[in-house]
């Protein structure tokens, strides 16, 4: 079981928390973005720089995921793509996606992306509070514990670096 985070869109607080994690219950924590995020550290934590391509550090998150896996990204598309390779997926504010529910998910995102072009002024999420973190805190934790009575379906002992 290994923790995936698309991080560029991960904001630090959350990095924390999964940072904390990876440490205590020994797991690593891998990382990727198109640029190094501050802060990356710990025997457990892993930073992939990705290539600066447009989706390169979706590709490599997608690529590396396996089942039992658990990866945080709030990018809806990412989401389903980890999804189809097995891994738990939830967002920043603790919103676990599912293969029941991602669907439904992609649908909302995709109209509101057809209201946004035709100017219409669409609601944004509120801002990062401990609210939201605490949501985050809870799902993840809630996530971690069922996977980790799960046994692994394949171990890797080694995290690789994708440039």
């Amino acid at each position: 079981m290994r923790i995936l985070v698309d991080a560029d869109s991960c904001p630090a607080p959350a990095r924390s928390v999964i940072l904390r994690a990876a440490e205590r219950l020994r797991i690593p924590a891998v990382f990727a973005a198109n640029h190094p995020i501050p802060g990356i550290e710990g025997d457990f934590a892993v930073m992939s720089v990705c290539p600066e391509n447009i989706g390169a550090a979706d590709d490599y998150l997608v690529d590396f995921a396996e089942s039992g896996d658990l990866a945080v990204t709030r990018d809806i598309p990412l989401a389903g793509r980890l999804l189809e390779r097995g891994a738990s997926v939830l967002d920043d504010r603790g919103r676990i996606f599912t293969r029941d529910n991602i669907n439904s998910h992609l649908s909302i995102r995709e109209f509101q992306i057809h209201l946004s072009m035709g100017g219409s002024q669409i609601a944004r999420t509120a801002s990062y509070n401990k609210k939201s973190l605490k949501m985050f805190a809870s799902s993840f934790d809630k996530l971690l514990t069922r996977l980790s009575r799960t046994p692994p379906l394949i171990y890797k002992a080694e995290i690789c670096r994708y440039t």
